[in-house]
């Protein structure tokens, strides 16, 4: 994480060694950032070049450095992960990206790959997992979250199936939507910014971020305005 102005992360990264892999965090969940970017500073086979949390301050630090790999979350509170991945392919053909996203739908993983990604874990990934998958990656390997893997060899067997149509909520499972939940849909429904809505609930923007983020995952979509349509659709708005 860094401070405005302060090029240097606030995790020293002094265990280094000569050569070491230089990996740019790019994470909006604080918590997340934050072990994200210790396991990466502790590794002396890896040096921390920055931790940030907004797509925008990504590509600010892709315009003065070049990092080995980049480790990026898709759910950015201003862009899409994969604009970010874009632009650094783009800037830097060789670098190395491992997605690490609450993700794992076919649509996601995917574009991930189209857009460059040579890595995808699931956050719910051990994060002693973190520094053995950059080193892996960066080696020439592949580190992907088994589920992930098992779905992606099934595609290109073809024995992936088309889309089937969303499943309705279960009635008292976990992946019905809170009440919380809800509430964010209603009011990013009638054209509210995180912002705005975060306001009206009394919360943050970055938690309306995060609730969103679950919000999507749990009705199987991939933008604000699937999330409404799909909503609809089941009768929760």
């Amino acid at each position: 994480m860094s401070e405005d102005g302060d090029d240097g992360p606030d995790v020293p990264a002094d265990g280094a060694c000569e050569g070491a892999v230089g990996v740019l965090v790019v994470e909006d969940e604080p918590e997340f950032l934050r072990r994200f970017a210790q396991a990466v500073a502790q590794d002396p086979a890896l040096r921390l070049l920055q931790a940030v949390a907004t797509g925008g301050e990504a590509l600010a630090v892709l315009e003065r450095e070049r990092p080995d790999v980049m480790l990026v979350d898709l759910g950015l509170p201003d862009m899409s992960g994969l604009a970010v991945m874009h632009d650094a392919v783009k800037r830097y053909p060789e670098i190395d990206i491992l997605v690490v996203t609450m993700f794992g739908d076919d649509h996601h993983v995917l574009r991930s790959i189209e857009m460059g990604a040579t890595g995808y874990l699931l956050k719910d990934a051990a994060l002693e997992r973190i520094g053995s998958a950059i080193r892996e990656l960066h080696a020439g390997g592949s580190p992907i979250s088994p589920s992930i893997a098992r779905r992606v060899l099934n595609r290109f067997r073809g024995g992936g199936a088309a889309p089937s149509a969303p499943a309705p909520p279960p009635e008292d499972g976990g992946d019905a939507l809170s009440e919380r939940e809800t509430q964010i849909l209603r009011l990013i429904a009638k054209g509210l910014s995180f912002k705005e809505a975060g306001a009206a609930l009394g919360i943050s923007p970055h938690t309306v971020a995060v609730h969103l983020k679950r919000i999507y995952r749990k009705l199987a979509v991939h933008s604000r305005g699937e999330a409404v349509y799909e909503a609809r659709l089941l009768g929760l708005l």
